[in-house]
């Protein structure tokens, strides 16, 4: 297997088929054998239903429930994956597809372990975004670059791995809810992985699922959780 494509999912029904079309299609220009594997986060709709009745042999399903949070729906993908490269996105493609081939560049050509989407590298990357969430994004990101001095945009939805890099990493993961990537980050540097970033925007927009002010609280809480667990730690 050349890629997988990890998709965490939670009450995706209305946009499933839609977000699995386009990212089949772009894999299948980029890679001989590829894979998008869904994740149900133990949803409540259809989203399951639709993907086991998509018909696509790219296409497979992995889920559990109940609902536990995005850091364990993309844990659980990248622990299943098949490909040697592995890259993540968010269910509504908030970043595209067209972005997979430069991540896809920096992992097979440029031989970083880990790349990294940043909207703060891009003069759009924030484009569409209402002024609260660009507000706690911004203000997550200082917060996360002052505790653990890395200048990363850790909360942006879209990520590529080489596979041992993900197992490595994930392995040694535990945190289930949003603030997951700046777990993923803190142990990829713990590890001395080679990350790199390339600029990405927002190109596909809808009313987000986090709330702002009980999400917030709970991911600057994390923050110094996180970081006193991985101080812990060996490499």
């Amino acid at each position: 297997m050349d890629i997988s494509l990890v998709i965490p999912a939670y009450n995706e029904g209305e946009i499933v088929l839609d977000t699995l079309r386009a990212a089949c299609a772009k894999l299948s220009e980029l890679a001989g054998e590829y894979e998008v594997l869904l994740v149900d986060d133990g949803s409540t709709d259809a989203t399951a239903e639709l993907v086991r009745g998509c018909k696509d042999p790219h296409v497979r399903l992995e889920g559990y429930s109940p609902n536990r949070g995005k850091g364990c729906a993309v844990r659980t993908g990248m622990m299943c994956a098949r490909g040697g490269v592995i890259l993540c996105t968010d269910a509504d493609l908030a970043y595209g597809v067209d972005v997979f081939a430069a991540m896809l560049e920096r992992l097979r050509v440029g031989g970083a372990d880990l790349v990294v989407g940043s909207r703060r590298l891009s003069g759009e990357g924030y484009r569409n975004y209402p002024p609260v969430r660009v507000l706690a994004s911004k203000c997550f990101g200082l917060l996360s670059r002052a505790v653990s001095g890395l200048d990363y945009d850790t909360q942006c939805g879209i990520k590529g791995y080489r596979r041992q890099a993900a197992r490595e990493i994930f392995s040694r993961c535990a945190t289930d809810g949003f603030s997951f990537d700046f777990e993923v980050l803190m142990r990829a540097d713990r590890l001395g992985l080679k990350v790199e970033q390339i600029p990405v925007s927002v190109v596909n927009f809808r009313a987000s699922k986090v709330n702002v002010a009980v999400d917030s609280a709970r991911m600057f809480a994390d923050v110094f959780r996180i970081r006193r667990a991985v101080g812990r730690e060996k490499p």
